[in-house]
């Protein structure tokens, strides 16, 4: 019993240099059926003809065996709609005309995913886009197992925008698939080391890359690289969005600075303490830390005020 192999595998069968045979199609056949007709005459035209005429198919079939393929260019081999094998050969080459080729590209495609709505991690809608590097890595089920195929004579080529068409839905299905396992921004205080699609970056686009791949692997496609490049809030919520940002980069601000005031207040007390230029009670400790955390926390220039009275 015959096995069929549902996957991709070189052309082992008949590749003849272009340019050799040339000269058998064009030169040498055609030297052959103009001998036979003259050596032949009128004679002995019982078998003249016959050969004639079986060199002139010959010669109308070794027309139709050529074909150029350049680097990263493949060919799927078809005979009677049996798979033959995957030639990547680079130059001038002919074949066995019966021989269906149906032309691919393998070069490196770039593809940019408009930006869609989903939902993230928290329930939040946001905008995200993302740029998609991808090629063809197995010929046979782009061609087979794909339903991507322009029918034509030999020679036919894939119909790209199929394949366009079939890594856009599915880049967007896996797009939604991982935006949903994230947050926009930090959702959980406690969680300091939440990742989320705004600081994600690399861990974000290697789980973005690997679901693709597992989605499009199906169809003998590969993506080389996936990253997000749009990433925003819906319009319907990013006013109120960016004023809860705002008023996180404000306590954020304020914490620094209070932060900053205890050390500087601390500072002042052990140095002034230390060199003894003055003593100071709890109280006076108390009124001193209230008016330099005044003079360091405040927004608006502070008015010293001088106290010129001295207790009795």
């Amino acid at each position: 019993m015959e096995i069929t192999q549902n996957h991709e595998y070189e052309y082992g069968g008949l590749c003849v240099n272009g340019f050799a045979m040339i000269f058998f199609t064009f030169i040498l056949i055609p030297l052959l059926i103009v001998a036979t007709l003259l050596l032949g005459g009128e004679d002995n035209l019982i078998w003249t003809i016959p050969i004639s005429v079986l060199l002139f198919i010959i010669f109308i079939l070794g027309c139709v065996g050529y074909f150029v393929q350049e680097p990263n260019e493949a060919r799927v081999m078809i005979f009677f709609g049996k798979y033959a094998g995957t030639c990547k050969k680079i130059g001038y080459y002919w074949v066995n005309p019966f021989l269906n080729r149906s032309k691919l590209s393998l070069r490196i495609r770039n593809m940019d995913i408009e930006p869609i709505k989903v939902n993230d991690k928290v329930g939040n809608p946001v905008l995200i886009g993302m740029v998609l590097v991808w090629r063809i890595k197995d010929t046979y089920k782009v061609v087979f197992d794909l339903d991507s195929k322009s029918l034509g004579s030999t020679g036919s080529t894939i119909n790209q925008g199929a394949l366009e068409k079939f890594v856009r839905i599915q880049s967007d299905a896996a797009l939604r698939e991982v935006t949903g396992h994230f947050a926009y921004d930090q959702s959980d205080a406690n969680n300091p080391d939440e990742i989320t699609l705004r600081d994600g970056g690399t861990t974000i686009n290697e789980l973005l890359e690997r679901k693709i791949n597992e989605r499009l692997a199906m169809a003998g496609l590969e993506v080389i690289e996936a990253r997000l490049n749009y990433l925003a809030y819906a319009p319907e919520i990013a006013a109120v969005m960016l004023r809860r940002q705002q008023a996180s980069a404000i306590i954020t601000a304020r914490e620094k600075i209070v932060e900053g005031a205890v050390s500087m207040v601390e500072m002042a007390l052990e140095r002034i303490e230390k060199s003894e230029i003055v003593k100071l009670d709890n109280e006076k400790k108390a009124a001193m830390v209230s008016n330099l955390l005044v003079v360091l926390c405040t927004d608006e220039p502070v008015t010293p005020t001088l106290n010129t009275t001295s207790a009795s």
